[in-house]
C-alpha cells in the first residue's frame, strides 16, 4: 500500500513535469488532462478494469473475465503463487505466511492503470479538448490498457489457484518487471497515433512552444523519480532482497541516463540544460522499469546510459518525420521502453532473479532477446492501431481538437474558464507592478512598490 501511494504521486508529478513544458496559457489544461485520469480510471478499475486485467483468460485469451467485476471475490483473499504443502510445512500463498492481500494488489495495479493514459497526454499538449480527451481515456483503458495489462502482468495462479493469465507472461515468457511494455511502449505508441490524428499545432515546427516554467519541469521529474521507487521496487510485491535490487537499479540507471542525455546536449548544442537533465532522468526511469528486477547494477548503469543517449537523439525524429509530439512522449517513453525491454535480452541474469533469464552477455544466447522483441512489437502494434482508430473517431465526431482560435488565444480559458496566471496585472500579474504591505525598519507598516 505504501508503494501504491508512491505510484499515485507519480501522476500529479507527471502533471507538473508536463505542465512546466507547455505554454502558460495551456498549463491548466495539461494539469487537468493528467488529473482526470485519477478519477476516470479509478472508477473503471473498480467496476471492471481489475477483472479484465487479472481475471481468468476469456475471449480466446485476449482479456480477463468478469470474476472480479465490482471488486467482488477480492475481500479476505490472498494473492501469490501457491506453494505446495510439504512434510514440514503447510501449503501457503507466496510470499509465505505474510502473504499479499488481493485488495492491496488491486490498489497497487490501479496506479499503473492511471498513469499510463496520463503519459499519452503529453503528445497532444496545447490542442486537445478536455472532454474529448476524457472520452478517449475511457475507451482507451477499456480496449487497450486492460487487455495489455492482462497479457503482461497476469501470471497463472496469482490471484487464484487455478487462475489462467496472459499470453506474454505465461506463454511467450517475455520479461517485464514493472511495465516497460504495458505502460511505456503502450503509452508511447498511443501518443504517436494521437499526434498523427490530431495534427500539428498552429505554427509548428517553426514555433515549437517554449517551456513556460522550467522549475515546474524539474519538480515534476523529481516527484516522478521519488514515486518510481514504488513503481519498480514495489513490483517485487514484498520488502525483500529483490525489492532492494530493483530500488538500487532504478537509482543508478536514472543517474546514468541524466549523464548520457547531458553529454549529448553538450556535444550537439554546447551547453547542458535543466530541461535535458529532467528529461534524461525520466528516460532512465522508463528504460530501467522492465529490467530493474532482472539485471545487475552494472547492467542497470549500461541500460540507463544507452537510454539517456538514444532518447536524447530520438526526440528529433518528430522533425524528420513531421509528427508533432508536443512533449516528446515518443522519444522518451516509446524509445525508452523499447530500449529497456530489449536490453533485458543482453543484460538479464538469473543470479539476480531466478525467475528471470540469462541474456546474451550471460550465456543465454538470443532466445530471450527474441521474446522481448516479440512482446515489444505486439504491444506497440496493438496500441498504435487501436489508439489511431479511437482518436480518429472522436476527432471526426468533432470532440477532440480545439479550434484554431482557441489554440491561439489559450485553451485554459476556452476549456476551463480560468487561467493559471493573471496576465492583466489587476492582482500582481506577470510583468506588472503590485503594491504589497511591508514592515519597515522602524516597525511602521508602509506600502512598497515591487515588481512581480
Amino acid at each position: 500500500m505504501a508503494s501504491a501511494a508512491l505510484v499515485m504521486l507519480m501522476t500529479p508529478g507527471l502533471a507538473f513535469f508536463y505542465g512546466g513544458m507547455v505554454r502558460a496559457k495551456s498549463v491548466l489544461n495539461m494539469l487537468m488532462m493528467n488529473f482526470i485520469a485519477l478519477a476516470v480510471v479509478g472508477v473503471l478499475w473498480a467496476l471492471y478494469g481489475f477483472s479484465m486485467s487479472f481475471g481468468d483468460d476469456a475471449f480466446g485469451g485476449f482479456v480477463g473475465n468478469f470474476h472480479f467485476a465490482g471488486l467482488e471475490n477480492t475481500f479476505g483473499k490472498l494473492a501469490g503463487f501457491a506453494v505446495a504443502a510439504t512434510s514440514s510445512s503447510p501449503a501457503v500463498a507466496w510470499p509465505g505466511s505474510d502473504a499479499l492481500p488481493v485488495l492491496a494488489f488491486v490498489m497497487f495495479q490501479l496506479m499503473f492503470a492511471i498513469i499510463t493514459p496520463a503519459l499519452i497526454s503529453g503528445a497532444i499538449a496545447d490542442r486537445a479538448k478536455f472532454w474529448g480527451w476524457t472520452l478517449f481515456v475511457v475507451v482507451w483503458v477499456t480496449v487497450v490498457y486492460f487487455p495489455v495489462a492482462h497479457w503482461v502482468f497476469s501470471f497463472n495462479g496469482f490471484v487464484g489457484e487455478n487462475a489462467v493469465g496472459g499470453w506474454i507472461a505465461n506463454n511467450l515468457k517475455a520479461l517485464d518487471f514493472a511495465g516497460g511494455t504495458a505502460v511505456h511502449i503502450n503509452a508511447g505508441a498511443a501518443g504517436l497515433a494521437l499526434a498523427i490524428v490530431l495534427g500539428k499545432r498552429k505554427g509548428w515546427p517553426k514555433d515549437t512552444g517554449r517551456p513556460h516554467n522550467v522549475p515546474f519541469v524539474l519538480l515534476g521529474a523529481s516527484l516522478l523519480w521519488f514515486g518510481w521507487y514504488g513503481f519498480n521496487a514495489g513490483s517485487a510485491l514484498a520488502a525483500n532482497d529483490l525489492a532492494a535490487v530493483a530500488f538500487t537499479n532504478t537509482t543508478v540507471a536514472t543517474a546514468a541516463a541524466v549523464l548520457g542525455w547531458l553529454i549529448v546536449e553538450q556535444l550537439k548544442f554546447g551547453k547542458p540544460t535543466t530541461l535535458g537533465a529532467a528529461s534524461g532522468a525520466v528516460a532512465g526511469l522508463v528504460a530501467i522499469t522492465p529490467a530493474c528486477g532482472f539485471v545487475s547494477p552494472l547492467g542497470a548503469i549500461a541500460i540507463g546510459l544507452v537510454a539517456g543517449v538514444l532518447c536524447a537523439l530520438a526526440i528529433s525524429l518528430k522533425f524528420k518525420f513531421g509528427f508533432d509530439d508536443s512533449l516528446d512522449v515518443v522519444g522518451v517513453h516509446l524509445v525508452g521502453g523499447i530500449v529497456g525491454t530489449l536490453l533485458i535480452g543482453f543484460f538479464g541474469t538469473t543470479s539476480v532473479n531466478s525467475l528471470g533469464a540469462d541474456g546474451l552477455f550471460y550465456g543465454g544466447g538470443f532466445t530471450q532477446l527474441g521474446r522481448q522483441a516479440a512482446a515489444a512489437g505486439a504491444v506497440l502494434a496493438y496500441s498504435f492501431v487501436l489508439s489511431f482508430i479511437i482518436g480518429f473517431v472522436i476527432k471526426k465526431a468533432g470532440g477532440f481538437r480545439v479550434s484554431t482560435e482557441d489554440e491561439i488565444s489559450g485553451i485554459d480559458e476556452a476549456q476551463h474558464a480560468e487561467s493559471a496566471y493573471d496576465f492583466t496585472g489587476s492582482s500582481g500579474g506577470i510583468g506588472q507592478p503590485t503594491t504589497i504591505p511591508v514592515k519597515s525598519a522602524t516597525g511602521n507598516a508602509k506600502l512598497e512598490e515591487s515588481k512581480a
